[in-house]
């Protein structure tokens, strides 16, 4: 039995067959006994039916990517020696059903794959359930891996308590008949022996969760979303824990309805939140505008999935950047964010509406399907060290002060004095046409001018507190490798696992606030480097047309990928080496 520090694990089948239900259970086991996991999904966009996969990564250190290779492939159907036998590693083991499942022993032997064929449909109805192959399963798992029972059972009690006794004891079983079925059966020693290390205070959260309690910890009011793949999640999440959490969540009934519903909930005093896909917000741009035009705090996130049009809908990409950096008609100002794993997600949902508030602008939230529907174990996020800034909100007494209120009145940083609807002394009209400082409609020049002004001032005001993008690796290497939002998980990934060889040679940037641009700082790192790598999943590259527009600079060597699937650790091994 060899002892190895992380384990690729797999399973695949049709939807209904309870594969997330297993990879999940799967998942938890392993970070209640103190491992580091990620794990990613493929399905089709169909309601039932279509090949679906749960592959996750268990790993001594913390990971956020996913390999190609795969350690344990657990077959419930036919299509899965066809679509993923492949990528089982040499050493490796299929685990499969053999009463529904056909596999050539010779092409085992070739691929020097180890097969387990289980009875899996004869054990799961032993233990009371045909459904509970993927039970079954995770048993025979538990064997191969040297593990045993005792946390596994648990988190199957934990998992289906609410469905009473005898449910968590139908499982239990399942589980006890596939371990003791590898256990007996399997020629040969586990595959690996995961090493024994201390436990941790982790939780097992998506980037979209966490991004969700983010913005809870930091005030959320008003939720609002019409669903819409890969971000329904948000809206699910917030649903289920509204009632506690004291915040308005509303399901409307379309993209347009939403913003304009978050738009009206911000302008009373709400700290709102919208979320969706680039074809849900492309609904949204007018609103967006008068967001912009209304000088009206809103945080609007954009879970990236393939496009144009419906394109891809279960399926990851970056795609949407260049349209969030200029969507909606005119010069509307805003702030991009975008965050690269879990942890990041809660960080930058914190900080979004003090954003808005401060700045009296949308402000932009893009992630992707890739990190949006991956759980990841991270540290208990602590709320306590959350602080909440409004900016120039009025209270009623310092409105009293004021003896002529003006509500987009002409200030040197371009932030104006905020009251809201109801307030004594703060009349204003909130008005989609150019304005005066009262909110009048006014189409002089002069008027246009200073108040375009005015508003352009608010990013530049931003500019001056910009935090500065990232840098990992060597700093003073000459080679760099450029990446945003999920990309740094399986670049960052790649890397650790190179670092010993590759430490000296390569840097990382990695842009988490995207607009306004750190220029100046961008323009520097790779000014001095000899080598940049850019790395999207994208077809043209698009942070790299924007590095080349705010700051002259052409990256020729592009690792761009746009097939729907991320980049897998291997994939960006190859490229680092090239380094």
């Amino acid at each position: 039995m060899k002892t190895k520090n992380n384990l690729s694990w797999k399973v695949c089948g049709e939807a209904g067959f309870g594969i997330k239900s297993a990879g999940m259970m799967f998942g938890k086991i392993f970070m209640r006994a103190g491992y580091e996991i990620f794990d990613y999904t493929e399905y089709p966009s169909l309601i039932r039916g279509g090949h679906n996969t749960f592959q996750l990564i268990v790993d001594t250190r913390p990971v956020n990517s996913v390999t190609k290779s795969i350690d344990i492939l657990v077959a419930l159907n036919q299509n899965t020696i066809s679509e993923n036998l492949d990528e089982v590693a040499p050493g490796g083991v299929l685990i499969f059903d053999k009463e529904k499942v056909k596999v050539s022993p010779a092409k085992l032997q070739n691929r020097k794959i180890k097969g387990l064929g289980l009875p899996l449909t004869t054990m799961a109805k032993e233990a009371g359930n045909p459904l509970m192959r993927n039970v079954v399963a995770i048993g025979a798992s538990m064997d191969l891996v040297g593990q045993n029972l005792t946390i596994a059972n648990r988190v199957v009690t934990q998992n289906f308590k609410r469905k009473g006794k005898k449910i968590v004891d139908q499982n239990i079983k399942a589980l006890k008949l596939g371990y003791d079925f590898a256990k007996e059966n399997f020629q040969g020693e586990a595959i690996c022996h995961l090493p024994t290390i201390e436990k941790k205070d982790n939780i097992l959260i998506t980037a979209n969760e966490s991004l969700a309690l983010g913005t809870l910890a930091a005030g959320l009011n008003f939720y609002v979303a019409y669903p819409m793949t890969p971000s329904s999640s948000i809206l699910h999440y917030l649903a289920s824990i509204a009632e506690k959490a004291g915040i308005v969540v509303k399901h409307a009934e379309d993209e347009i309805a939403v913003l304009n519903m978050a738009l009206g909930a911000a302008h009373v005093g709400a700290r709102a939140m919208v979320a969706t896909s680039g074809g849900g917000f492309a609904l949204m741009v007018e609103t967006l505008g008068l967001a912009g035009m209304t000088e009206t705090p809103i945080v609007m996130v954009d879970v990236q999935r393939g496009g144009p049009a419906t394109g891809l809908p279960t399926w990851t990409e970056q795609g949407d950047l260049q349209f969030i950096l200029k969507a909606a008609p005119g010069e509307v100002q805003r702030i991009v964010l975008a965050p690269g794993d879990a942890v990041e997600a809660y960080e930058l949902g914190t900080q979004a509406h003090n954003l808005a508030e401060t700045y009296q602008l949308p402000v932009i939230i893009l992630s992707d399907k890739f990190i949006a529907e991956g759980n990841t174990t991270m540290p208990l996020p602590s709320v306590a060290k959350v602080k909440i800034k409004r900016g120039k909100l009025l209270t009623q007494a310092q409105l009293n002060k004021i003896k002529e209120y003006r509500r987009y009145k002409v200030t040197e940083d371009g932030i104006s004095p905020r009251a809201l609807p109801g307030m004594k002394k703060g009349l204003y009209i909130a008005n989609s046409d150019e304005h005066d400082p009262y909110g009048f409609s006014e189409e002089s020049s002069e008027n246009r001018i200073a108040q375009a002004d005015k508003r352009a001032r608010k990013l530049e005001s931003f500019a001056k507190n910009l935090p500065e993008p990232l840098v990992y690796g060597n700093p003073k290497a000459k080679n760099t490798v450029v990446i945003w939002g999920s990309s740094k998980g399986v670049v960052l990934d790649a890397y650790a696992h190179l670092e010993a060889k590759y430490k000296k040679k390569i840097k990382i940037l990695q842009l988490q606030y995207i607009w306004p641009f750190p220029a100046k700082f961008v323009s520097k790192v790779l000014e001095a480097s000899k080598n940049t790598l850019l790395i999207e999943t994208n077809q043209a590259g698009q942070l790299g047309q924007l590095i080349a527009q705010e700051t002259g600079i052409m990256i020729k060597n592009k690792l761009l990928k746009y097939d729907g699937r991320p980049f897998f650790r291997e994939e960006i091994t190859k490229a680092l080496k090239k380094f």
